[in-house]
């Protein structure tokens, strides 16, 4: 079995999206202890920002052709998406959308041929987990209510567009754990947290028997 898991925090010490997505493919390797872990870690290894723009360029200008790195890149983007049984996506939010190496993996993953909007949906139905983090507080009666806009975006793509059977955990008010002026949320933070773990847990084991049925 094998578990595509994507990385985009910049913070590779102390993030929560990934704290969460630990969890996740934890339970999964318990379920699965000969499984692979496909990695995508866009934090750390950002994607080139112009080779979708390359890409899209070819279409309306075929004497333009894109280089063959963009082509190849997209092949590999493509690749380890389509031999992954199960699928991981640990994302923050930051500036109240999805960090911009994520916009950058998600318009190229659109330009496959397989995957993308043209594509077949040979990703229907399969099994996903997204583990979510948030600064503040975002919920309903919140301040700023309606202002999240990456979980509704990830959903419409990874939902919508590939067709995944997603899964959320999520964490709200990380932020009270190191800003003076949300102390008085850090009670409401850990119960997140708390909550947020367990429902990774659940997730990484209700993925791993869906795989199994």
């Amino acid at each position: 079995m094998k578990l595509f898991r994507l990385d985009a925090s910049i913070r590779t010490e102390g993030s929560v999206s990934r704290a969460l997505a630990d969890t996740a493919e934890q339970a999964w390797l318990a379920q699965h202890p000969g499984g692979v872990v496909i990695r995508r870690d866009l934090g750390v290894q950002p994607l080139p920002g112009d080779a979708w723009t390359a890409l899209a360029h070819e279409v309306v200008n075929p004497a333009a052709p894109a280089p063959r790195e963009a082509h190849e890149l997209l092949d590999r983007l493509g690749a380890e998406l389509l031999e992954a049984d199960a699928f991981l996506f640990a994302v923050p939010m930051y500036n109240w959308n999805v960090p911009e190496q994520v916009k950058t993996w998600i318009d190229l993953i659109l330009k496959h041929p397989q995957v993308g909007v043209h594509g077949d949906w040979p990703l229907k139905g399969k099994p996903a987990i997204l583990t979510l983090s948030r600064g503040g507080g975002y919920g309903p009666g919140s301040p700023k209510e309606g202002w999240d806009y990456a979980t509704p975006y990830l959903r419409r793509i990874l939902a919508d567009v590939f067709g995944l059977d997603l899964h959320i955990a999520e964490a709200e008010l990380t932020h009270a754990f190191w800003d003076p002026k949300m102390e008085s949320l850090r009670g409401l933070a850990e119960e997140s947290m708390k909550t947020g773990h367990e429902q990774a847990a659940e997730h990484g084991v209700r993925v791993a028997q869906l795989i199994e049925a």
